[in-house]
């Protein structure tokens, strides 16, 4: 059985870090020995651009190709899609012609599952799969929340997205009810923090609505345009900015990460005695 940790990472609102959080997140968790890899499920392939990757539709093999073969009943190869990065992650890409696919799932029977088939391909080879959602709830991001194992939530500390939470929050809650009875959240990350008083504020806010049932991270993610210029290079905060604010913050994310699994684990292990 694999141990492998699916984890998705999803807002509806869009602008949030959540491509930045996935780059970065990957990557740090690849220089605590851990294997990883990233799944671009957006259309507008920004996780695979983030990654160097720029000329999309010149990729021979992308999530595109390999979920409508997943439809069309034929037999898949998910490890000839893979790129491997510079940077010790692997990135299943994206490219525009994903939106076409999530039109044909419309019409798929268990269209639902279909990301879930192509990444149980080869989540035994990882650590941990971190899946890119797109920024609305279409079947996309319906299929990344059945193919995962918990959710991740970045949000920035402005009241509009805080107040969208809740629509995110009924989501998941459906999707437990019904697709995936063990889909968790991870955690709420606030990202794109400001100094401002109204950020403090806001984010103050969020802990209080949230954090007495959801977890809401520690760590919290500055806001530096030092972030935004290295996803236009290609690079991860730690290539770009290794010493910068933003890189410790993503540093002190994962650890929060992986202590709370192995929280998990040790709680797994006790119950099972």
């Amino acid at each position: 059985m694999s141990n492998c940790k699916v984890i998705a990472l999803t807002n509806q609102k869009g602008g949030v870090g959540k491509t930045t959080t996935a780059v970065n997140l990957g990557v740090s968790l690849a220089k605590q020995g851990k294997t990883v890899l990233l799944v671009d499920a957006d259309a507008q392939a920004n996780l695979t651009m983030a990654l160097g990757y720029t000329k999309t539709d010149n990729l021979p093999i992308t999530l595109s190709d390999i979920m409508q073969d997943i439809i069309d009943g034929k037999s898949v190869d998910v490890q000839e899609s893979i790129l491997h990065t510079d940077e010790g992650v692997d990135l299943l890409p994206s490219c525009v012609e994903l939106a076409g696919v999530e039109t044909t799932l419309i019409d798929t029977k268990n269209r639902e599952s279909v990301l879930k088939a192509c990444i149980s391909e080869v989540k035994k080879n990882y650590d941990y799969v971190l899946i890119d959602c797109m920024p609305a709830l279409g079947m996309l991001t319906i299929n990344g929340l059945a193919a995962a194992d918990s959710v991740l939530i970045p949000t920035i500390p402005h009241y509009l997205s805080v107040d969208g939470l809740g629509k995110l929050m009924e989501s998941i809650v459906r999707m437990r009810r019904g697709l995936n009875r063990g889909l968790r959240v991870e955690g709420i990350l606030i990202t794109m923090a400001s100094r401002t008083t109204y950020a403090r504020e806001i984010s103050e806010l969020l802990r209080t609505q949230y954090g007495t049932k959801i977890k809401v991270f520690d760590t919290v993610i500055p806001h530096s345009i030092r972030a935004a210029e290295c996803s236009a290079e290609g690079k991860s905060i730690f290539a770009y900015d290794p010493r910068g604010k933003v890189a410790q913050a993503y540093s002190a994310l994962t650890k929060e990460v992986i202590q709370h699994e192995k929280q998990r684990q040790k709680h797994r292990t006790e119950i099972g005695r």
